[in-house]
């Protein structure tokens, strides 16, 4: 055996018996010394309940507490949806879009169908009820209420107070983000409508020529304030989605903008 053999049969022994002392005491840890931890997505299926409610008059479908007006002349029609408190999230949820599917009770439900709609309404809660006793909307019930409509696309009408499953999707828009001004002298309110990706919005600010970028303040559902000189200059938006995303629309209102007027910028991808 050659000299620098005898050397290093030794150490190949010692990483042999280091090997395999190591695999040993791996093969006998307990099971609970691994783990994996799954959080649930926004965008798995989760379970609520939902109602309907039948427009009688034409002006039932204006207004709601994101604060869109005519539903109809804003884009979203009657595939709306009003939510219980602990989905609404004090307006922030607005403009989000879900898909919903009937569940369970197969009496009622309309085999292979769901609906998609977007979150323009909340459903308040009624403490004169528990929450499983007729309280629909009461804490901590997850309730969506559709108009009547979009409920039968899915569920027969009859079938009252259904089980669902519903989950967020990405919204899909024709055109840009919409900005409408009201307001009056120093106050500004813009109600912001049409967002595409995930629909809901978390900051805003406006600018003018004359000003640097001025953060807004959520006034109720979508609709944003700030108090500022802005008239007879053009105004820009920076708009910040929950997901992280900013989009900024430079100039998207005219020098000339007026007070009622509605301008159209860039969109979400």
């Amino acid at each position: 055996m050659s000299p620098t053999l005898q050397l290093l049969l030794p150490l190949l022994l010692l990483l042999f018996l280091l090997t395999f002392l190591a695999s040993t005491a791996l093969s006998h840890l307990p099971s609970s010394s691994v783990t994996t931890t799954t959080s649930l997505s926004i965008y798995d299926w989760q379970s609520a309940r939902a109602t309907y409610y039948a427009a009688s008059d034409p002006r039932d479908a204006v207004g709601g507490a994101c604060g869109y007006g005519d539903l109809v002349k804003a884009g979203y029609g009657m595939a709306t949806v009003g939510l219980s408190e602990p989905l609404f999230e004090r307006g922030q949820i607005c403009g989000a879009c879900f898909v919903l599917r009937c569940v369970d009770d197969m009496r009622w439900c309309i085999p292979g169908t769901s609906i998609i709609v977007t979150a323009t309404n909340f459903c308040a809660p009624n403490y004169g009820f528990t929450a499983d006793g007729g309280g629909h909307c009461n804490p901590p019930n997850k309730h969506l209420v559709l108009p009547i409509e979009a409920f039968e696309k899915i569920a027969i009408w009859k079938a009252g107070n259904m089980p669902v499953q519903y989950r967020r999707i990405k919204c899909r828009k024709e055109g840009g983000i919409r900005f409408t001004i009201d307001g009056s002298n120093i106050f500004i309110s813009v109600l912001i409508t049409n967002v595409a990706g995930v629909g809901d919005i978390v900051s805003v600010k406006i600018k003018g020529s004359r000003t640097g970028w001025l953060p807004m303040g959520r006034n109720w559902g979508q609709n944003w304030h700030v108090s500022a000189d802005l008239k007879n200059q053009p105004l820009s938006f920076e708009v910040t989605s929950s997901d992280g995303l900013t989009v900024t629309s430079y100039n998207v209102a005219p020098k000339a903008w007026n007070f009622g007027q509605t301008f159209e910028g860039k969109q979400f991808p």
